[in-house]
This record gives C-alpha cells, sequence and structure tokens, in this order.
C-alpha cells in the first residue's frame, strides 16, 4: 500500500485549517499531520513528522510564511509548496515562486479550488489562482521604457496607477526614501521636474520596449 503524503498546514486563519480538516479526513493518498500558526511551532512540527507538502500563509502571526518556505526547501527541496494567501501582491508572489512553491491560491477558498491545486500540483504542474494569473499575465503586457531600469519602470508604473511614495514603498519592500532617490533618477532621464510632466513625457513617447 502506498504511503500517503504527510501533510503540514502553516497558518494562523482557523478557516484554512478547518478547510483542511475535512479535504484530509479519511484520505488514502494524504495524510494532515500538523497545523502550525507560528514558525517555531513549523520547526518544531517539521523535526517530528516526515513533511511532503507544506501549505502556507505568506505572513503567519506577523512572521513571514515565505521565509519558513524558504528554509524547508533548502533542507528538503523534493517538498512540494502551495501558497494559500491573502495577499496577492505582484512582489509577494515574484518571491514565493523565486524561492521555489509550486502553486499560489488567494482566499478564500474552497475544497474544490483546492483539491484542484493538489490535482496540478502531483502532476508537476503550476497551481495559481484567476487572480494570480491575471496579474502574472498584466505585468508582462506593462509597459517597459528602454531608457529606465527595471526598478524605475516599476515605480513609474504604480504612479500612473495613482500609488503614493507610501504605497509604492510597500509594494516594493523598499522605504519611501528608495522611491524618492529613484524618481530623481527619473526626472533627469525625461527632463522633468515632477511626477504629473514624466508621466505626461512617457505618454507622448509612443510604443515602449518590452
Amino acid at each position: 500500500m502506498k504511503t500517503p503524503n504527510h501533510v503540514m498546514v502553516l497558518d494562523h486563519d482557523p478557516s484554512t485549517a478547518k478547510l483542511c480538516d475535512i479535504l484530509f479526513k479519511d484520505r488514502k493518498d494524504y495524510a494532515l499531520v500538523a497545523h502550525s500558526t507560528s514558525l517555531r511551532d513549523a520547526l518544531i512540527n517539521e523535526d517530528r513528522f516526515p513533511v511532503n507538502l507544506l501549505i502556507t500563509e505568506t505572513k503567519v502571526n506577523g512572521q513571514s510564511g515565505l521565509r519558513y518556505t524558504n528554509g524547508i526547501l533548502r533542507r528538503n527541496p523534493d517538498i512540494k509548496v502551495l501558497v494559500v494567501s491573502s495577499e496577492n501582491d505582484f512582489e509577494l508572489i515574484k518571491q514565493a515562486f523565486k524561492i521555489g512553491v509550486h502553486g499560489y491560491l488567494t482566499k478564500p477558498i474552497t475544497a474544490e479550488r483546492l483539491e484542484s491545486a493538489l490535482h496540478t500540483i502531483a502532476e508537476e504542474g503550476t497551481a495559481l489562482s484567476n487572480d494570480v494569473s491575471s496579474k502574472i499575465i498584466s505585468v508582462f503586457r506593462e509597459k517597459r521604457y528602454s531608457m529606465l531600469s527595471h526598478r524605475e519602470n516599476q515605480i513609474i508604473g504604480y504612479l500612473g496607477q495613482g500609488a503614493t511614495y507610501k504605497d509604492i514603498a510597500k509594494k516594493l519592500f523598499v522605504t519611501p526614501s528608495t522611491v524618492n532617490f529613484h524618481l530623481q533618477n527619473i526626472y533627469l532621464k525625461l527632463n522633468v521636474k515632477s511626477k504629473s510632466e514624466a508621466l505626461q513625457c512617457l505618454k507622448t513617447i509612443g510604443v515602449p520596449s518590452f
């Protein structure tokens, strides 16, 4: 008889735990061995149980679930990781896949969505929520201006959406002063003196490079 995949959930959200309890109950292919609500719990449970599948939030009680994910994948690269998160910021999604996760679903989730994601991952595919895949596609469709660096393109893109310096800093995981530094470089490259002038200048350039 085939040994079931051992599943650990890392999330402080009781609804996730409840859903997994229901989904994995009495199954032969998966066995829920631990539910951790902190990184410390997860490390303890990792030592106690052989984990094949980790279902994790990006943030767990103020701590980074992705930080723990990075660690467990370094310790055991064969573990499958499915992110189930309340956040769908592109930078966070990019960070998750850079670490090596196998899927990213946004909450609220259903048993059907989770079941589908598990099947996709088992078949060596990548499980994505519709909103996550749409966000990834939209990023590839974003305007890219050749005279600006990758970071400068990101910042000008967010400015065009009406984001503030603080909003941009939060999305890019940098300080507002760093955003301001890049903006000053943008102004110099475009020979303008303000955000509105920069946006207008780029609007008149025409088809950007990608």
